[in-house]
């Protein structure tokens, strides 16, 4: 993306309409390890690719949990998430005091993204550089929200983040119709999929236990998050039907 005379201040509109460096803090947002959030009428499932700065360094965690039954996972700047997170987990604590209940998710999304809007008027600040998937259950069902930097924030029934992931949402545009009904297990297997068509081909790209991370919320189950040893078992299954898909022959026309 190349400079403008326009992309200065956060306050400077261009002459074609458009703030530069909202555009910037999306290409934050883009460059960020892709990140893929799926839902059925039961559950929410989220799966994270993480990468490490180096061989000595741990893996960056990109869940979040933030109310019993809420969880996020990000693409962007993980320092954001975290101030992000801080706020939202305020948020469910608030209105955990005054309500004695959990926060519908779509009142806490709409907050964050009121928190992303008032950043993106105020000279003095910058947009926040990360993209959010609210993952939730309240009285009204299983939600799946995404969150910009621009201050919008859409409902989705499948979505995915980050750099690569337009193969994950063209994976998922071709299943999701399926979503609905689906057993926990084969939408986590899906999520993979999706997660696993965006993340690459070097040796260091495959899905992993120690670079992947499973969040799950639903009906019978607060938001929970998977990683390392606890998601192997939904990994394996994902290897074990890749290599079973691999193995069968092709089918030739006669």
């Amino acid at each position: 993306m190349q400079r403008s005379q326009y992309d200065t201040d956060i306050t400077v509109w261009s002459p074609e309409g458009r703030i530069h460096q909202i555009e910037y803090a999306m290409e934050a947002v883009k460059k960020g390890n892709v990140t893929v959030g799926v839902k059925s009428d039961t559950h929410v499932v989220l799966v994270a690719f993480k990468r490490s700065s180096n061989h000595l360094a741990a893996y960056q965690e990109k869940l979040f949990k933030l109310d019993p039954k809420i969880g996020m996972a990000i693409a962007g700047l993980t320092s954001d998430a975290r101030y992000l997170a801080t706020f939202m987990r305020t948020e469910c604590m608030n209105h955990r005091y005054v309500f004695e209940g959990i926060v519908p998710t779509s009142r806490l999304v709409s907050r964050v993204a009121d928190k992303h809007q008032a950043n993106t008027m105020n000279g003095g600040s910058r947009p926040f550089g990360v993209g959010c998937l609210i993952a939730g259950y309240d009285q009204t069902g299983a939600k799946l929200y995404q969150t910009c930097p621009s201050g919008n924030y859409y409902d989705f029934k499948g979505v995915a983040i980050g750099d690569r992931s337009q193969s994950a949402r063209t994976y998922l545009e071709r299943h999701f119709t399926t979503f609905p009904d689906m057993p926990l297990d084969d939408l986590v297997n899906h999520a993979l999929k999706a997660l696993a068509s965006s993340a690459g081909d070097k040796p260091e790209d495959q899905l992993k236990p120690e670079n992947t991370s499973i969040g799950i919320v639903g009906i019978d189950q607060d938001f929970t998050c998977y990683s390392d040893d606890e998601a192997k078992r939904w990994l394996d299954a994902f290897r074990n039907e890749k290599t079973q898909d691999e193995q069968q022959p092709m089918e030739v026309d006669a």
